[in-house]
Parts: C-alpha cells; sequence; structure tokens
C-alpha cells in the first residue's frame, strides 16, 4: 500500500509540474459568479457551469511589452486581457460584434460608468425601429444593454461609440454577437471597473 501511495503522489507531483509548464491559470475565479446586491440592483448568479471554462476569469502567465493597466482585446480568441506585474494577465471571456459590427484599434478608457443610461445610435434605430423609445436613453437597470458598469472608448477621433460593458446576456459570451462594443459578465465588468484607471490603453486586435 506505502508503494501505492508513494507512486500515486509521484504521478500528482508530476501532473502539477506539467501544468505549470503549459501556462495553467495561476488563478481561477468560477467562484465568483454568485447573486451580487450592488447600488441597490440584485445581479442573478451566473450559470457559470453552462460556459466554457476558458471564458471563466482567471490569472495568467501572459507576455507582453505593454505596460502594467493596458487592456488588450483578442476578438478571436474571445478574450479579454487587463496586463498585471510580473508577467501576469487577468483574463475575462467576452461576446463580440457579429459580422459586420467588427472594429480593432487603440484607443483609451476616457470616462467610466456605473449602472449607465444606453442611449442607442441612430443606425440601430434605424434597423431596429422598435428602439426608437429609448432615443433619449434607457435608464439603468437589469436589463439594461450596458450591463453593471461601462468603460467608454475614444481615440484621436473622439469618441469611438464602442464600449466595454456588462450584460446579463452571459450565454453571448465566447460568441459574434453584438453591435460591435465588447460585452463581459456583469460580475466579470464589475471586476474589470474596478482595476481599470481613466486613461487606460485599450489595444483591440481584430
Amino acid at each position: 500500500m506505502k508503494l501505492k501511495t508513494f507512486f500515486a503522489a509521484a504521478v500528482l507531483g508530476l501532473s502539477a509540474v506539467l501544468a505549470g509548464c503549459a501556462g495553467g491559470p495561476a488563478q481561477l475565479f468560477t467562484s465568483n459568479y454568485g447573486a451580487v446586491t450592488d447600488a441597490g440592483y440584485q445581479l442573478p448568479s451566473v450559470p457559470i457551469t453552462k460556459i466554457p471554462r476558458q471564458y471563466h476569469r482567471q490569472i495568467i502567465s501572459y507576455e507582453t511589452d505593454e505596460k502594467p493597466g493596458t487592456i488588450i482585446v483578442d476578438t478571436r480568441e474571445k478574450f479579454l486581457y487587463l496586463v498585471m506585474e510580473g508577467g501576469k494577465a487577468m483574463r475575462y471571456g467576452i461576446g463580440v460584434g457579429r459580422e459586420g459590427f467588427e472594429w480593432s484599434g487603440t484607443a483609451r478608457v476616457a470616462m467610466k460608468r456605473e449602472w449607465p443610461t444606453w442611449t442607442p445610435p441612430a443606425p440601430m434605430i434605424k434597423r431596429q425601429p422598435e428602439l426608437a423609445k429609448w432615443r433619449g436613453g434607457m435608464p439603468p437597470g437589469l436589463s439594461n444593454p450596458l450591463g453593471a458598469r461601462a468603460l467608454y472608448l475614444f481615440n484621436k477621433g473622439g469618441d469611438t461609440g464602442y464600449r466595454l460593458h456588462g450584460t446579463p446576456e452571459w450565454h453571448s459570451i465566447g460568441k459574434a454577437m453584438s453591435s460591435g462594443c465588447i460585452r463581459l459578465l456583469n460580475q466579470d465588468i464589475i471586476d474589470l471597473y474596478n482595476r481599470t484607471q481613466i486613461g487606460a490603453k485599450v489595444i483591440v486586435k481584430g
């Protein structure tokens, strides 16, 4: 029995080493998607087991020349990285723009808003006339498309019209379904919001 125990321990140890060599997550936040009371709103829990594990918030090894605090969005892989110290990054699963609504480039976070008002742009209202009632802005709330938080992206030309924002549509994470904005689970956008400074560089890769 002792010999079997020794071999079992050896196998477990080797597995841990191999996982480390493969760049496994230093920390996985799967348990952080429960119900949250925030500013008087009751965010429901996310059925996180229905979302592929790679899209759960996690700290990973990440090599980049960008300084800590930079946000890098990989629209192909459906990941958002917040660069951290020591060759690490916080990685979040995201939903991105569907075909014809993709966007890439470099911007900065010019504004941050908690429970933002959503104002559909004119082209969206033209495509979906039923949204005209929100021309003056849709009040914050659990059904608001911007969710619990929004980071507003500006470049040299001013407001890009694109946002990093929350969404109640958890099933859209890992997919291309939006009108161009980058959406995160509400629990994730709250976390990203708290870690992000005004003026942070944002790189969106197509």
